[in-house]
């Protein structure tokens, strides 16, 4: 089994669960309820929800897209352009953590305690996805050495 069909079945399972993840979030905005089961969490906000919905739905579709010829470059390019946009959308769920867990109800400052139970699940998809989608890494520096 050459290197490239391991990457068109990983990223092809990558592309589904983007998508399906994707549709999950455009649908619960237009439900208008918040889900949270386990560890993901799928926001109802327009901004986050809608917007971040389209987006993660979109990088899926370049990931499914660019298994057709994985070993061309611009068929490649597809792959690491719907990484691009998951690691966008978990950039962002990272900072709005960050920024969340700083501020307090009672005061300035939120205590330890509560500052690290911000980092606690339930997760956004993006963030899920994050860790799946730096393995396109991998393949940018052994297409690079090739």
């Amino acid at each position: 089994m050459s290197e490239y069909t391991v990457a068109k079945i990983y990223f092809g399972i990558l592309g589904i669960v983007t998508v399906l993840f994707g549709i999950a979030e455009l649908a619960v905005t237009a439900g208008g309820n918040e889900v949270s089961w386990g560890i993901l969490e799928i926001p109802n906000e327009m901004f986050r929800g809608g917007w971040g919905g389209f987006v993660v739905l979109f990088a899926g579709l370049f990931y499914l897209s660019s298994l057709k010829n994985f070993s061309e470059i611009h068929q490649f390019s597809k792959a690491v352009m719907g990484s691009i946009m998951i690691w966008v959308m978990a950039g962002l769920d990272i900072f709005a953590m960050i920024t969340e867990s700083i501020p307090s109800e009672e005061g300035w400052f939120n205590s330890l305690e509560g500052f690290f139970e911000t980092y606690a699940p339930p997760y956004a998809p993006a963030i899920i996805l994050l860790p799946f989608s730096l393995v396109v890494i991998y393949y940018i520096y052994k297409r690079k050495s090739a």
